[in-house]
Formats: structure tokens, sequence, C-alpha cells
């Protein structure tokens, strides 16, 4: 055999041992866990469909969902590296890039990956409290939201817009997750919770369909202009139409927010272009988990997310697809 003939068959040799190192490599084991929400809420049935979709699709991946007390606990957890992932409102988010508020002197790194959908304000109360506007909810039992939740901040927010003092004019201010806020209702110990979710949200779908009872939805989108003014274009007015809720017999007019997906700023380029490609191609599917994927679209790709800079494999991925991101 000549000397070529016989570095040919080493070389081919070589590389079919090497093979399957090669493709055990590239499907080595990873791990991604993604921080959700309430068990309430819409975080986290779109997390746990986005697990599933991210480990089928990706070899090696094993990704799981974490239950949270929602935005702030989620982008703290992300800033110490104990989840990968997560799923927060652009405000809370603004605030963790910048060090302010709840996460001053401890930035963190996050960057958005995806814009989702958006997030309403909602005032939960029934007929039988008497409550028909932010003003009557002075002297009542309120929820502003599960410790760790954005929905507390934007609560705290609302609240001093409308002009109460959240630590003198409430009769009682509980600090409770949604669902626990809808039990309470019904046992007569809360007269009203605040909850900022898609919608709808099974929490509040569960309360307007117990039986003798008239779920209200307290409008206040006309406090809008006043928290923007102090926080900045984050927020913005829109309508849960009527009967988005069973028993919800009126148009609620409320304040809003947009929902981001989030990771570390230091994420390898070629996995967030893998998650991204995984998104898309089963956002049908996804629409099936909650309807609020449905608003998970290439028009809502927008310039950093409100705020927030872009994964720079992220902004690659939308303009790639024609997105206009400003």
């Amino acid at each position: 055999m000549a000397a070529f003939e016989r570095r040919m068959l080493l070389a081919t040799a070589a590389a079919a041992l090497a093979a399957p190192r090669l493709a055990q490599a590239q499907a080595a084991p990873q791990q991604l866990a993604i921080a959700t929400g309430t068990t309430g809420g819409v975080y986290y049935p779109l997390g746990g469909a986005l697990a599933n979709y991210l480990s089928r699709g990706i070899p090696g991946m094993s990704a799981t969902v974490e239950v949270t007390g929602g935005s702030i606990a989620n982008l703290q957890l992300l800033g110490a590296g104990r989840v990968g992932m997560v799923l927060t409102q652009v405000d809370a988010a603004v605030d963790a890039v910048r060090g302010s508020e709840r996460f001053r002197g401890r930035p963190v790194a996050a960057r958005a990956i995806a814009v989702l959908y958006t997030n309403r304000m909602q005032v939960v109360t029934t007929a039988a409290t008497g409550i028909r506007s932010m003003a009557d909810l002075k002297g009542k039992r309120v929820s502003t939201g599960a410790p760790g939740s954005a929905t507390e901040i934007m609560a705290f927010r609302l609240i001093e817009a409308a002009g109460i003092d959240r630590e003198k004019d409430f009769r009682a201010r509980e600090r409770l997750s949604p669902a626990e806020s809808t039990n309470a209702i019904k046992d007569g110990k809360l007269d009203a919770y605040f909850f900022v979710s898609g919608v709808p949200t099974s929490a509040i779908t569960d309360l307007g369909a117990s039986p003798g009872i008239q779920l209200r939805l307290v409008d206040h989108a006309d406090l809008v202009p006043k928290i923007v003014e102090k926080y900045g274009p984050v927020y913005f007015p829109e309508v849960i139409p009527a009967g988005t809720y069973p028993g919800q017999a009126t148009d609620n007019h409320q304040m809003s927010v947009a929902n981001i997906v989030a990771v570390r700023e230091d994420m390898p380029a070629a996995l967030v272009g893998q998650i991204l490609k995984i998104m898309w191609d089963n956002r049908t599917d996804w629409e099936t988990v909650h309807a609020e994927a449905r608003n998970f679209k290439l028009e809502g790709q927008k310039s950093a997310a409100a705020g927030i800079p872009w994964h720079p494999a992220a902004e690659a991925f939308w303009k790639g697809l024609g997105a206009n991101l400003g």
C-alpha cells in the first residue's frame, strides 16, 4: 500500500473514531432554568411550554421552569446566575438594568431576546364591595401582589397616582398571589386585589365564575399620563373588553406594560439563536397553551424592548426576519 493511501486510511479511521465523540460534544448536557411567575398567572404556562419546546429541540438540553413571585424575583435570580432565562415586565427590567428601585446598587446585565405580549393592570373586586373607582379603595382590605412581583411595583405606582397612601389609607394591605387573593375574596377576607398579567388569567376567571359573585374591574387609565410623567414611557392605556372574564359586564380601561423574554448578556450567541428559532417555529402551538401567545408577532419586536438592550444575537435574528427594530 502506498504511503499516501496508508495516510488516507489512517485519517479516515481517526475521523470515524472521533465522530461519536464530536456528536456527544455537540449534544453535551446543558441545563436551562426559566423563571416564570405564580401558577395563577400567564408566565407559568407559557414558560412550561417553552421549556418543553427547548428540551425537545436542542440536543442535550434540559429546560425547566421555576415558580416565582414574578418579574422582580426573576430578574434577581438572573442577576445571581441561578436561572438562565426569565419572563419579565419591561418596567421591572428597566429598573434592573439601571440598578434602580428594588435593584439599587445591584444592576442586572439583562438583555432582551423577544417581546411577547401586553400585561394588563387589573384592579379586581366584586359588586358587593361597593368599590367602583380607585378612590373607593380607601378604607378597604386590599392585596398589592406577591412579594417579588412586578405587580407590587406597578400597584404602588398606580396607588400613588390615585393620591392614596399605601401605608395609611387601607384597612389592611396584604401581599398575596392572585390565586390566594381570589380565595380571600371568596372567603370574605379581602375586598380587592391588584394583578398584572395577560388576559384572561386563571385566578380572575375563577373569581368571575364563582356562584353568587359579580366580578368588577376598576378603571384607572386616566392616571396613566401622571405615572408616565414620573416613571417614563413604559406604560400605556389599553382596554380589556367586556366578557373577557365571566360576569365582566363592561370594558375595563386600564394601564398596560409590555412583556419580554430576557437572558444574561453573556449567553452564547449560538444558543440565543437556537432558542429564538425554536420559539418562532413553535409559535402556532404556543397559542394553544394560552391566548396571549397570539401576540408574539414580528411587528411586536420594537426598538430595544422600550429601554432594554437587545442581546446582539437576538437583534440579528429579528432583523433577519425583517422586523423593524427602530
